[in-house]
């Protein structure tokens, strides 16, 4: 008879490593859920999906018949539920909407931060009437408990099967999308099948009650506007409704605040097709906020040693090519101005060389068409693509292209370099208010949030290694000071990493190493919140710490940042140097602060922040006088004279109308102090002070109440932010896209 030890019959179970340290083990398959009950029923009521071996997977899965494997499993406690619920949320509306309506083609369907969408082509086009009848057929897929089902199909037969189906969408990116995929997957429930690779809920009785439709707007397939225009439908879900009503109460509050809507109304900026999409028009009033904040941050600027400069806002394409924004930036730049007529055509070339997607006929037609428009570059079409490349990449580089400056890094770099540098001249600190383009994708543009052209409150320090700490500490503590200064003081810091598997970014590990544990080092001695890194999220040149602020409704925003830089400086981008104590060359390190960031996006944020009731010190207009009659208007003018003698933004309404109704159309404008005057104020030299936030101060002289405002305005008070009412977004970081 055979015998086997121990070991041997070891092999051949499988264990299952548990997070709590515990063990579990089969001698068998057993599938995820299968553990889940076997450690508690409870735990198998409450599971939605796990994680084996750090990947997210059903609880259908099973798991080896031998081995070991590390398992956790996910209930709605755990943050990464919540995008596996929606994730399934927007596979059971897009059921519903093909049960209600005929010839439904789906595209993708992916969460988002605070929800889910889908994208859909359907002949007969929805309306936000068409949601309730969607969302009770939501309710009878959720009643029906129907299994999210996995299917794993060789690639042929998953084309056959979308081909089957009917959703020509999804061959096409079978063919194209997922070129590469030898296998792929679907999933089901009930009637319903969709390309997808999940994870996904148990069943649809897991979506429970707690969803809600929200809106449509219009999209296009693979967000390219020649292609077919789809319907975006938008909706969320939560585990229960009390955190589903928080957020509906969040998206209103956020509706009363849209600083599009209250731009318009306070007549801060207007945005025109005419004068271009994605461009702000700064109208007086949003010229006077951006101007009070300028100058705040100019001031500090001075009292910290920074020097003022001025750049263009169109610079040589070869600075940006050695700064590495072009190409990085490219696709989403404004096309080079080319100073040849073939200048356009030529780049169009080189970028189809590059994608390898031009035949010989077509590359023909090319170079018959360029000389026509003069081109005279030495080329051969029979020569490699790469030899081409080069020939065409010489010819550009003999004929100046200019670029819309998409940052203002390498123009300050040019300003460092512009004369030798000492170590004693370190640290050089360099700022302006420089105006930058991206081409923004026009269904990505939104007010003030996501423009085409943008002017950032830039700087950069150019410093010494022993300087790096010192600096980046002051880089911090002027974004803190700008932040407080503006009520928003409810901030985590994110420590920006270089993903080492991404190959976006420049410089070497040892480099990137040595740039992470310097500022982490400095935001961990600051004890700034948060702080935890995040891979991925550094910009292509180095690490950085962006401050991220949550406004009164619980919305996040990023908005300042302060980056760390040994690559642009290096020998292989623009090789700076300084004069070391040693009388030897050395490398500065180079240091990008923005505190607010974009002054457009800053203070589209701000609207929203104050629902357009600005501290007085910001605010455009500070102080009203009002008269009660036409007998107190000579006096009411000499009042306005004082105010603006005192430097306060000042106006007066001598209207015949009641006082009253113009009492409450200041409160409209959010005016934050109303001086009222009237026979008796003219006798007694006296103000009657009527406060935005508190109403009716009473009766003060003219000197007071001005010393009363001046106070309030050189000590930057935020006397309001309405408070937060509900708790911040939960962040979900389930699976972000369908196949």
């Amino acid at each position: 008879m055979r015998q086997f030890s121990p070991s041997t019959f070891a092999c051949t179970m499988l264990t299952v490593q548990l997070p709590d340290g515990s063990q579990k083990q089969y001698e068998s398959s057993v599938s995820i859920y299968d553990v889940a009950t076997d450690i508690g029923p409870g735990l198998a009521k409450s599971a939605i999906a796990a994680e084996v071996d750090g990947k997210p997977a059903d609880l259908s899965k099973r798991l080896p018949d031998s081995g070991q494997v590390s398992l956790r499993i996910l209930t709605k406690r755990d943050p990464e539920a919540l995008g596996i619920l929606r994730h399934s949320t927007a596979h059971v509306m897009a059921q519903a909407v093909m049960r209600l309506f005929d010839g439904v083609q789906l595209a993708f369907g992916p969460t988002t931060a605070t929800g889910f969408y889908y994208d859909i082509s359907c002949p007969e086009p929805i309306s936000e009437e068409d949601f309730p009848k969607i969302e009770a057929e939501m309710k009878k897929i959720v009643k029906e408990n129907e299994r999210f089902e996995r299917l794993d199909q060789p690639r042929a037969e998953a084309l056959a099967l979308c081909g089957e189906m009917g959703q020509k969408f999804k061959v096409e990116h079978i063919e194209t999308g997922l070129a590469d995929e030898s296998h792929l997957s679907f999933y089901r429930q009930g009637e319903f099948v969709d390309l997808c690779r999940g994870v996904h809920i148990p069943s649809t009785s897991h979506v429970g009650k707690a969803f809600k439709l929200l809106s449509v707007a219009g999209a296009y397939w693979k967000g390219d506007a020649s292609r077919e225009q789809l319907q975006r439908l938008y909706g969320t879900v939560f585990f229960d409704k009390k955190e589903l009503e928080e957020h509906l109460h969040r998206l209103e509050e956020a509706r009363k605040r849209d600083h599009r809507v209250l731009g318009k109304q306070l007549e801060l900026f207007h945005i025109d097709t005419t004068a271009g999409s994605g461009f702000i028009l700064w109208l007086p009033k949003g010229a006077i906020i951006r101007g009070v904040l300028e100058e705040f941050i100019r001031n500090e600027l001075r009292s910290r040693g920074y020097q003022a400069v001025y750049t263009p806002h169109v610079g040589r394409v070869e600075l940006y090519e050695t700064s590495g924004h072009f190409p990085y930036y490219k696709e989403s730049q404004f096309a080079p101005l080319c100073e040849h007529d073939a200048g356009g055509l030529v780049e169009f070339w080189m970028d189809q060389l590059k994608e390898g997607t031009l035949d010989a006929d077509g590359e023909a037609k090319l170079l018959d068409a360029a000389r026509l428009m003069g081109f005279d570059g030495q080329l051969d079409l029979e020569s490699t693509s790469e030899e081409r490349l080069a020939a065409l990449n010489k010819w550009a580089h003999e004929h100046e292209r200019y670029l819309l400056k998409p940052m203002n890094c390498p123009h300050h770099i040019m300003i460092y370099k512009s004369k030798p540098r000492s170590y004693r001249d370190l640290p050089v600190r360099l700022a302006e208010f420089g105006t930058v383009y991206r081409y923004e994708q026009s269904g990505e543009l939104s007010g003030m949030t996501r423009v085409r052209g943008f002017t950032q409150d830039d700087a950069h320090i150019f410093c010494t290694e022993d300087q790096v700490a010192d600096e980046v500490r002051g880089c911090i503590e002027f974004t803190l000071k700008a932040l407080k200064s503006l009520g928003m003081e409810n901030y985590r810091a994110r420590l920006g990493f270089r993903d080492p598997d991404s190959t976006k970014y420049v410089g070497s590990p040892e480099q990137w190493d040595r740039a992470e544990k310097a500022i982490e080092k400095v935001a961990r001695e600051m004890n700034l919140p948060g702080c935890e890194p995040e891979p991925g999220e550094a910009a292509f040149y180095g690490p950085k710490i962006d401050f991220v602020v949550t406004d009164c409704i619980g919305r996040e925003w990023q908005l300042g940042t302060v980056q760390l830089d040994y690559n642009l400086p290096s020998e292989a981008r623009f090789a700076l140097e300084y004069t070391g104590a040693d009388n030897t060359q050395h490398r500065p390190v180079m240091i990008h602060r923005a505190p607010l960031g974009s002054m457009e996006r800053f203070i589209g944020v701000l609207i929203e922040h104050f629902a357009g009731a600005f501290p007085l010190w910001l605010a455009p207009e500070q102080v009203r006088v009002l008269t009660v009659s036409d007998k107190s208007e000579e006096y009411g003018r000499q009042v306005e004279k004082q105010l603006t003698a005192a430097g306060l933004r000042a106006s007066g309404d001598y209207r015949g109308a009641k006082l009253g109704a113009k009492i409450r159309e200041a409160q409209l404008e959010l005016i934050p102090y109303m001086f009222v005057v009237g026979e008796k104020d003219r006798d007694n030299g006296t103000v009657t002070v009527r406060d935005r936030i508190d109403g009716d101060l009473g009766a003060m002289s003219v000197e007071d109440a001005i010393a009363k405002l001046q106070e309030e305005i050189a000590s930057r008070q935020v006397r309001q932010v309405a408070e937060q009412t509900v708790g911040a977004e939960v962040s979900d970081r389930g699976a972000k896209n369908e196949y």
